[in-house]
């Protein structure tokens, strides 16, 4: 048959070296769909089981692989789904390409059935979004989207409507004017900061008694170039969510995860530390960065919208981290080795021995915590991990220690709930051949994990290696926001609005055709994960853990503590809440933790 404009558009992605697609078909992209049955041996269709689910695993393949992550909805309400997890991709500066379908050209405007304005609908979260009118114009839309994503990590849409996608294609437009003639292709420039500003950043750095380092997403790829800064700096570093996997937490001076989510040595090193340097990061709460003034900044992003935003900077590169970080290195004057590392060492082992304790508190049934330690002694060494949104993140932040080679993500700034498998079924197809672990509130798998288990069991025959598990956090409660309630805004848990319905998400997962493990003993727990972890059918670990072992922030304020206080006024499960609460906090100043 003749070539179609919806054949030709997966011709192009081809060539821009697009492999997989991401998706959910309809009637508005009945052309597109066909072609690309037509194009299966060059371009992978993998359907989820909602578009919002495609749009995140886009993203999530953006963030494991580098390249633009694509996704695939029809007109309407599917492009209106994709929404949540564009924005996701968008939060975290992620280069995603949406393709959605429109009704019929000659029907726009004349209030038709799923007509939406998806440019207008569209542009708040896209960096480019373009209707096609007529086909000369399909080889430039996908160039520019495609570049533009890649170019400057945005969000990019392509309109298709329906009648346009089974016309003739034109590959080569008329020269002729008003035409546009496009090509293919994108070479990732290495941009370095001028001569000049990168000496007065290393006089600041150089001038550092106790100098402390921030890294984040955008650090990623410059774990070596980290690594010797700070040991020439003989600085500590902390990482931000998105960075947890930057640099190996079992180094004595990496601190570990900041913020909220954080541990008590990243508190103690931003709280004692005089200069500051942040590479690639928008970790977005100020309070737990030195105060203003305390300390002398230096930061390295390749986005100058992000420099000075969380802190003032003294000295600000827009760069490459790993470029600009090797320009950096031969100015900077090594530090003797002195007493600042020697107490960051000391903050990091306190901190690990206290998280250790903390994890065996006793609990009724398990400790959430200990889920974690059991997990972070036996992680695979080329493991990657999806991790969602919720009160599973804390302990996933501060309680996995991740070596070097393996990859961890989540939704950064937009925080999403339900992201969780969504990501972890990228990665998995990004590297069939490496295990992959989501980790998931029973909150996230009631919205949306529970029906991704089924993309799951059609898929994972297909991967070179079946490793792939799931935690459930069960613990009947929606407990972020529960121990959010308690500690922000002095009110007890909400039975009404916190309560999950109980589900056997083990049971579940035997009726998708996958392995169920149910959990409710402690000592079984370490069992368990190596059971899942060697597995030759993907698993789920359903792990019923106590909902009211709080999540401890690394610094509590006299603000938190009075409004923990007035919430257990009317507390339904006082009782534990206390008990808990009292166990941990134990933790930090008896020798046995009890």
């Amino acid at each position: 048959m003749a070539k179609t404009v919806a054949d030709f558009v997966w011709e192009r992605l081809g060539q821009w070296g697009v492999k997989r697609v991401y998706g959910y078909p309809g009637d508005g992209i009945n052309g597109l769909i066909g072609a690309l049955d037509r194009a299966k041996e060059r371009i992978h269709f993998v359907q989820a089981r909602h578009e919002e689910m495609a749009a995140f695993m886009a993203g999530a393949h953006a963030k494991y692989t580098g390249e633009v992550g694509v996704c695939l909805a029809t007109s309407g309400p599917g492009a209106i789904h994709l929404l949540n997890g564009l924005y996701d991709a968008k939060a975290d500066h992620m280069p995603v390409l949406a393709i959605v379908g429109q009704q019929a050209r000659a029907a726009l405007g004349g209030h038709y059935q799923q007509e939406v304005d998806l440019s207008a609908l569209f542009r708040d979260v896209c960096g480019y979004v373009q209707q096609a009118s007529v086909p000369e114009q399909i080889r430039h839309l996908i160039d520019r989207a495609m570049r533009i994503a890649v170019s400057k990590r945005q969000i990019t849409c392509i309109i298709m409507p329906n009648d346009i996608q089974e016309l003739p294609a034109v590959e080569t437009p008329p020269h002729a004017h008003g035409t546009i003639h496009t090509g293919v292709g994108h070479s990732e420039p290495h941009v370095v900061p001028t001569d000049a500003t990168l000496r007065q950043a290393a006089e600041v750095l150089n001038a550092g008694r106790k100098v402390a380092m921030l890294v984040g997403a955008g650090a990623l790829g410059a774990t070596d170039e980290v690594l010797s800064v700070a040991g020439v700096l003989e600085a500590g570093i902390a990482k931000a969510l998105l960075g947890k996997a930057a640099v190996p937490d079992d180094l004595p001076w990496v601190t570990g995860s900041i913020g909220l989510l954080g541990t008590e040595a990243s508190w103690k090193l931003m709280q004692e530390c005089d200069t500051l340097l942040m590479v690639g990061s928008s970790f977005p709460y100020s309070e737990f960065l030195p105060k203003e003034g305390a300390a002398r900044g230096v930061q390295i992003d390749r986005d100058p919208a992000m420099l000075s935003l969380r802190y003032p900077m003294e000295v600000n590169l827009v760069g490459d981290a790993a470029a600009t970080l090797r320009a950096l290195l031969p100015l900077l004057q090594p530090k003797e080795k002195g007493r600042w590392r020697e107490r960051i060492g000391g903050w990091t082992e306190d901190w690990w021995r206290l998280s250790e304790k903390r994890a065996m508190a006793k609990a009724d049934p398990i400790n959430p915590q200990r889920v974690f330690t059991e997990l972070s002694k036996r992680l695979p060494e080329d493991v990657i991990i999806g991790a969602d949104s919720g009160s599973s993140t804390n302990w996933y932040a501060r309680d996995v220690k991740l070596r070097r080679g393996m990859l961890a993500s989540l939704s950064g700034g937009l925080a999403s709930m339900g992201s969780g498998m969504p990501y972890a079924i990228a990665a998995k197809f990004a590297y069939p051949e490496r295990p992959v672990i989501a980790i998931c509130g029973d909150g996230a798998m009631q919205m949306n994990g529970m029906n991704e288990l089924l993309t799951v069991s059609r898929y994972w025959r297909d991967w070179a290696s079946p490793r792939f598990a799931v935690l459930v956090l069960n613990n009947r409660d929606l407990n972020q926001v529960t121990w959010e309630q308690r500690v922000m805004g002095g009110d007890p848990k909400f039975l009404g609005s916190q309560s999950l319905p109980e589900f056997s998400y083990a049971r579940m997962a035997e009726l998708a055709g996958l392995r169920g493990i149910a959990v409710d003993d402690p000592e079984q727990l370490g069992a368990a994960w190596d059971e899942a972890l060697r597995s030759d059918v993907p698993v789920v670990l359903d792990v019923r853990t106590d909902p009211n072992v709080p999540p401890l922030p690394p610094h509590i304020t006299l603000k938190q503590a009075q409004a923990f206080m007035r919430s257990m006024f009317g507390e339904p499960e006082l009782g534990s809440v206390l008990g808990n609460t009292a166990r941990q906090v134990a933790s930090r100043i008896l020798p046995g933790g009890s």
